[in-house]
């Protein structure tokens, strides 16, 4: 029975294994995103929500709890300092694994691991409404692809995004 053992032990030590992840979590946060196994990307998602609400708190004791995880002094100064303020509305779940395929060589299941914003959840909307106001209107000649459509929402969000007044104006210029 594996009563109360949470942790994902993938064929490592307990020390190879901490290593591992504190070298992926300095990554994550340095880089925005990385491509790992999908179970390590589990586990690895673990990791990173502790560290963000670590960096939530703000406090002296959580920026040494964090330093002691993450490898880089910059990664954590630049996490505590600047990047913290695109999470303080979401209550958990800031990281999202997507699912890319089998790696080549030993077919291991391989997923992307990338940080969730609040902008992100805004431009599915938008892109999303945006597509449907299209699809209504479109015929066989007049085909729109997909990079026009995040250029338009692009364009939206610059400026002053959205108002019924740039949401209108949108629909008359297509």
């Amino acid at each position: 029975m594996r009563h109360r053992k949470a942790t994902l032990k993938l064929g490592r030590t307990g020390s190879h294994r901490k290593a591992m992840f504190r070298n992926m979590v300095t990554s994550l946060f340095k880089y925005k995103r990385i491509k790992t196994t999908k179970i390590k990307a589990k586990e690895l998602i673990r990791w990173a929500d502790r560290i963000i609400t670590l960096a939530k708190k703000g406090d002296l004791h959580s920026r040494r709890r964090a330093l002691s995880i993450i490898r880089e002094k910059g990664v954590v100064h630049k996490l505590f300092n600047e990047e913290v303020s695109q999470f303080k509305n979401i209550n958990g779940g800031y990281t999202r694994v997507i699912k890319i395929g089998y790696r080549s060589t030993d077919a291991a299941p391989m997923a992307l691991v990338e940080f969730v914003t609040g902008k992100d959840e805004v431009n599915k909307i938008k892109f999303d409404r945006v597509k449907d106001e299209i699809d209504e209107k479109s015929t066989t000649d007049n085909i729109i692809r997909e990079d026009d459509l995040k250029e338009k929402i692009e364009i939206d969000t610059e400026d002053q995004a959205g108002t019924e007044a740039n949401v209108s104006a949108k629909k008359e210029s297509l």
